[in-house]
């Protein structure tokens, strides 16, 4: 490739960035005003800090646009419903009086307000707050963090791009209120909203803004007409707007589609577009639209959600052919870089060999400013970087890291037999009912139990050398003795080990199966102020030994009531970790699954009545197009069943799912033929328990009538009454009680509160039943 009068003026920028810092320094800030430590002021100076830190480090790398507004103290979504004003009402009072603590409680909840409904962000690992709209909503503009974020990185000297939910994507993403009757699309609201988003745009540009993103990734989805002339009437009259700045629309995650040539038409000045493997048909659809003439092209070429380095020859020629497709071609990553660690280079325990196939978010900021520089100057300009870049990849594709030949023969040999338990549901059902003898309305927790300052600080006194492994155990043996102990008191019936030795529910498994590997700082946000570590996949997989059955049969030894075994699914083991990009994803999972297998069957072999497998990622991995669903749960439920079908009809399979929509995969769910299944269900108030019947769901479920995301208690009376609901439309012989999801993040105080309540209510409504 040699440059071109096209290519010259190439920019490299991303739309995002990891917000938390090199040390997490926004998490303990935030926990820390929360427990009354840190000030506001010391809060928002830290936040400041860590803003000019990641646009400085960006500019220093050759980032020659940063984005703004992609900060957030808990949720990008959140920050848009306080943009446009949509506040609930029951928080209206507490924003009013305390915008910034306002703002969390409608993140948290108090003891006395529910937070608002928490949810995944598309196919990603990462929850956004659901905004709550009704026909009564009254949108107004507040753009003071976009106008202030703006202006600090102005003062810093950067050319900086706002960023901001698109108004389709927010009403989109939006429910309608608790209080909304019938069936209301917060989408009619669009006219009502656009007026702000003028606003917002009008007082960006007064503060400096030359370009503004308006992020659209609602519309790689499959869209009705409907919401197709919305998005077209919605950058109609954007796009028409005097007194705005250049408008980007930006879309990821997937191909546009359908969306694509609505807003080629539109009178905007630039898209963005995902042209990564899982979007490569954005390339041949922009041609055959004609291209974006006239219009700015910044083209996600760099993978913004995986951690493999970028195949720079391959990305130059996609660039090259782009170059004949718009007015002006920029360079990005797929998506914002908050989906990926921030630096490969504090990683000490990786292998150097290893390591060189990685790319974090510093990482792949270089890739984008080699893209850039190549794209403008030629190949010859960057020369020394793709003969790194070459090297790298066939190192990958060369090493005997990657491929285990007993593993592959293993996958190879599965029938649909193995996949498949070997009595029906009715009659496992009846086997388990006599050996568990458990009551109507049996009650459990989903696993873990809260992990405290002691556990944490007794793990890394191990890894520290502080205290041997004999004394880590003993102290993890007492944590056991305490929750069982605790459980056995407030009358749960079917019990957990509450988790005590495991750091992460994805991590734990991947530091104990072959092919994974583990970082010590590959921090990515869950939620708030929640961040994983998620592993990374690099080769095949297998169990080399039991990994859970000694803490599960220690557990078992302390009660004559059932204790669960404890597992993740190998759905989630992929979703929550950085899978290998270099072979089919469903390949990946049998394998994952058949070590799985081996573990249940070991612990059905050391006399574990109860084993869950949780799959809390079957719902956020479902491919974002229809067409795409069915090959994804083809593989995904029998790989659940693979890991599962091994046991006896006595032995009760459980799975867990949660914060998740769940209505368009109850067939799914149907399909992975679990015995009992919890959900997540209090913020949606049982919605999902309606799905379950009218799906005419066959076996027994728990929707979760205890919100474990919020620091708030339930009553006992709040979760009796959201039982009554689950009973309206579960049988009370299929029906189960528990929190929503696992503990780990909670208090003891709040715990033992919220469970003796949790038991109380199951008791009330016990007893409220006819047939007791």
């Amino acid at each position: 490739m040699t440059a071109n009068s096209a290519a010259a003026a190439a920019r490299a920028t991303v739309y995002g960035y990891p917000r938390q810092g090199q040390h997490r320094e926004l998490k303990k800030a935030i926990e820390g005003h929360w427990k009354g430590r840190v000030t506001a002021d010391s809060l928002r100076a830290t936040a400041a800090e860590l803003r000019a830190a990641h646009w400085r480090a960006l500019a220093a790398a050759g980032i020659d646009e940063v984005p703004t507004g992609d900060f957030s103290y808990y949720d990008h979504v959140l920050d848009t419903t306080v943009m446009v004003g949509a506040i609930p009402e029951r928080h209206r009072a507490a924003v009013d009086a305390d915008p910034l603590g306002g703002y969390f409680a409608m993140a948290r909840g108090t003891q006395d307000v529910a937070p608002l409904e928490m949810t995944k962000w598309f196919d990603t690992n990462y929850h956004y707050l659901v905004p709550e709209l009704g026909p009564d909503t009254v949108f107004t503009a507040n753009p003071a963090q976009q106008v202030a974020e703006l202006k600090e990185a102005l003062a810093l000297g950067l050319t900086a791009r706002p960023v901001l939910v698109g108004p389709i994507t927010y009403l989109l993403l939006a429910k309608p209120a608790p209080d909304v009757a019938g069936d209301f699309d917060p989408l009619t609201l669009l006219d009502r909203l656009l007026p702000v988003y003028a606003e917002v745009l009008a007082d960006l540009r007064a503060a400096g803004a030359q370009w503004v993103q308006v992020d659209e990734p609602a519309l790689v989805q499959d869209r009705t007409p409907a919401q197709l002339d919305a998005a077209a009437r919605a950058y109609r009259d954007l796009g028409a707007l005097t007194d705005r700045p250049k408008l980007l629309v930006a879309s990821y995650f997937d191909r546009l589609g359908e969306a694509l040539p609505v807003l080629a038409k539109a009178p905007v000045d630039g898209l963005a577009l995902d042209f990564t493997e899982a979007a490569s048909a954005n390339l041949d659809a922009l041609a055959a639209v004609g291209g974006l003439p006239g219009k700015r092209l910044v083209a996600g070429v760099v993978n913004g959600r995986n951690i493999w380095i970028n195949d720079l020859e391959k990305s130059l020629a996609t660039l090259g052919t782009l170059l004949g497709l718009a007015d002006r071609v920029d360079v990005a990553a797929s998506c914002s870089l908050m989906h990926v660690p921030l630096d490969t280079s504090v990683e000490r325990d990786i292998d150097p060999q290893i390591l060189r196939w990685l790319a974090f978010a510093r990482q792949k900021t270089a890739e984008i400013v080699t893209l850039a520089r190549g794209l403008s100057r030629g190949t010859a300009a960057i020369e020394g970087e793709l003969s790194t870049n070459r090297a790298a990849l066939a190192s990958r594709a060369a090493s005997p890291i990657t491929r285990d030949p007993a593993v592959r023969a293993r996958a190879e040999a599965v029938t649909d037999a193995d996949a498949r338990r070997s009595q029906p549901y009715a009659e496992r059902a009846a086997a388990q009912r006599a050996r568990l003898g458990l009551p109507l309305l049996p009650t459990t927790t989903i696993g873990s139990f809260p992990q405290t300052t002691e556990l944490r600080t007794a793990r890394a006194d191990l890894r520290a050398g502080r205290i041997d492994t004999a004394g880590y155990e003993e102290r993890i043996k007492a944590e056991i003795q305490e929750v069982v102990s605790f459980q056995e008191k407030t009358g749960i019936d079917v019990l957990v080990h509450g988790e005590p030795e495991r750091n992460d529910m994805v991590q734990y498994f991947a530091e104990q199966l072959t092919g994974y590997l583990a970082t010590q700082h590959g921090w990515v946000q869950s939620y708030g102020t929640r961040y994983v570590r998620p592993p990374i996949l690099a080769g095949d997989i297998s169990r080399p030994e039991p990994m859970t059955v000694r803490w599960t049969s220690y557990a078992q030894s302390l009660s004559d009531r059932p204790v669960k075994g404890m597992l993740t699914g190998p759905v989630t083991m992929l979703a929550w970790s950085f899978v290998r990009d270099d072979q089919p994803l469903g390949g990946t999972a049998r394998q994952v699954a058949l070590a799985l297998r081996d573990e249940v069957n070991d612990l059905e072999a050391a006399g574990t009545a109860v084993i869950q497998v949780d799959e809390p990622a079957l719902r956020e991995t479902l491919p974002l197009r229809a067409a795409d669903h069915g090959a994804y749960l083809a593989w995904a439920t029998e790989a659940f069943r693979l890991s599962t079908a091994g046991v006896a009809p006595g032995t009760q399979i459980h799975t867990h799912m949660c914060y998740a929509e769940f209505g368009d995969i109850v067939q799914a769910i149907d399909d992975l033929d679990a015995d009992v299944i919890s959900l997540e269900a209090a913020r949606s108030h049982m919605q999902v328990a309606r799905e379950l019947a009218a799906h005419g769901y066959p076996r027994e479920a728990g929707p979760g009538v205890y919100d474990i995301h919020s620091p708030r208690v339930p009553s006992a009376e709040e979760a009796a009454e959201l039982l009554r609901t689950g009973l309206e439309a579960i049988p009370a012989e299929r029906l189960w009680v528990n929190p929503d999801c696992g503990l780990k993040t909670r208090g003891w105080p709040e715990t033992r509160a919220s469970l003796e309540n949790l038991v109380t209510a199951a008791r009330t409504v016990r007893g409220e039943l006819p047939s007791v």
